[in-house]
């Protein structure tokens, strides 16, 4: 399984996020969108829209699943948490 967070610095629901992932044990891949232009474009053609945070999770079976906000029962449901 990969997880991908595209987030911002000064987002809070970002940091909340990426703090529930971590005391959940799970290892990210953090994408800070203000230092990289070249992955705001990326988020932007995966979801359409500039809202962060967006979580990419590709499951083991290449399945990807693409969560907007901070949507914990969601993230929960995918991570099978």
């Amino acid at each position: 399984m990969k997880v991908k967070v595209y987030s911002t610095s000064n987002c809070p629901y970002c940091k909340m996020e990426k703090a529930y992932l971590t005391e959940k044990g799970i290892e990210f891949e953090d994408i800070l969108l203000d230092h990289d232009q070249d992955s705001v474009r990326e988020m932007v053609e995966l979801t359409g829209q500039l809202g962060v945070p967006v979580t990419v999770i590709t499951t083991d079976d290449d399945q990807q699943h693409i969560v907007i906000g901070f949507d914990k029962p969601k993230i929960d449901e995918i991570l099978n948490l």
